[in-house]
């Protein structure tokens, strides 16, 4: 249980991930620190009740001693780049030089369906990660979730303007967690202090096709949506256009050949049972985010 001396860190704390932990500590009237880059830029949370916003940079032990100051938790997360091994290494070392208790790994492994690392480079960047957190003679917690709904929020616009989701899945099933069931997991353990040595696998619960998914989201903004399967290659070209860098854009495709290889998620609400968490249908996400489907509000995704 948490003590009034201890402070939790959150790495990652301006990102899409980073900050749904950091919304729901301060939600849950936890002290926390948030570490960013740029303060100037985190002014949402900045203005949380029981938040410390700190600047400081993973990759560079020499800005960090404000951020680690006290801690006692940390949960890692960074940006996927191809700086992502380096980086959070880098910070786990910090860490241990700095007496950090526990570091809990923002990870991934698209839940054990079978992706092979050496065919999805963000697969074999975690569990590099994950080995060198496992040696550094801290305590450990690894969090894996598999494809979070959040990323369909990317295909908004072209939601918007055709009533299409285009895909190069063919047709796969997945089971798409929301990022802010993933949040309160998080929370839990970072509040406990427990949990030393163990992976959570989680998904959301269900597994959905992508025609499937299209369909909930026409149900959410009151238009039909279909779902059409496009060639890998007029979906690089549209990624290209859009202007993603190659790394992230090659990576996609990676990932999109594994998903296509592993046709078949599963779902695995052990995590939510554990802390008593009610998992988020991707219907309840669509409605939630239906203004942002709709074209008619930024893609905040939360």
């Amino acid at each position: 249980m948490m003590r009034e001396t201890d402070m939790i860190l959150v790495t990652g704390a301006a990102g899409l991930s980073g900050s749904a932990v950091v919304r729901e500590l301060s939600r849950n009237g936890v002290p926390a620190r948030a570490l960013v880059r740029d303060a100037a830029k985190a002014l949402a949370l900045v203005r949380l009740p029981y938040v410390e916003v700190v600047e400081g940079d993973m990759a560079r032990a020499g800005t960090l001693d404000a951020a680690l100051r006290g801690v006692d938790r940390a949960l890692m997360i960074s940006s996927s780049n191809p700086q992502m091994v380096e980086t959070q290494c880098n910070f786990v070392d910090a860490c241990k030089a700095a007496g950090v208790g526990h570091v809990v790994k923002f990870s991934g492994r698209e839940s054990g369906i079978g992706f092979d690392p050496t065919k999805f480079r963000f697969t074999g960047m975690h569990e590099a990660i994950e080995r060198h957190l496992e040696a550094s003679g801290l305590r450990w917690t690894h969090l894996r979730p598999s494809q979070f709904m959040q990323v369909y929020l990317r295909e908004a616009p072209t939601i918007a303007a055709k009533g299409a989701l285009l895909l190069p899945l063919e047709d796969i099933r997945l089971s798409p967690i929301d990022i802010a069931d993933i949040a309160q997991i998080a929370v839990a353990i970072l509040v406990s202090g427990a949990h030393h040595g163990a992976a959570f696998d989680m998904t959301g619960p269900e597994q959905l096709s992508m025609a499937e998914i299209a369909g909930l989201i026409g149900e959410a903004i009151g238009k039909p949506v279909s779902y059409q399967n496009v060639a890998p290659e007029e979906r690089r070209r549209a990624m290209v256009a859009a202007g993603l860098p190659p790394f992230m854009v090659d990576a996609l495709d990676e990932q999109a050949a594994e998903r296509r290889r592993c046709p078949q998620s599963h779902v695995d609400l052990a995590a939510h049972d554990l802390f008593g968490i009610r998992p988020a249908t991707f219907a309840e996400f669509a409605r939630r985010n239906a203004a942002v489907f709709r074209g008619e509000a930024a893609l905040v995704g939360s």
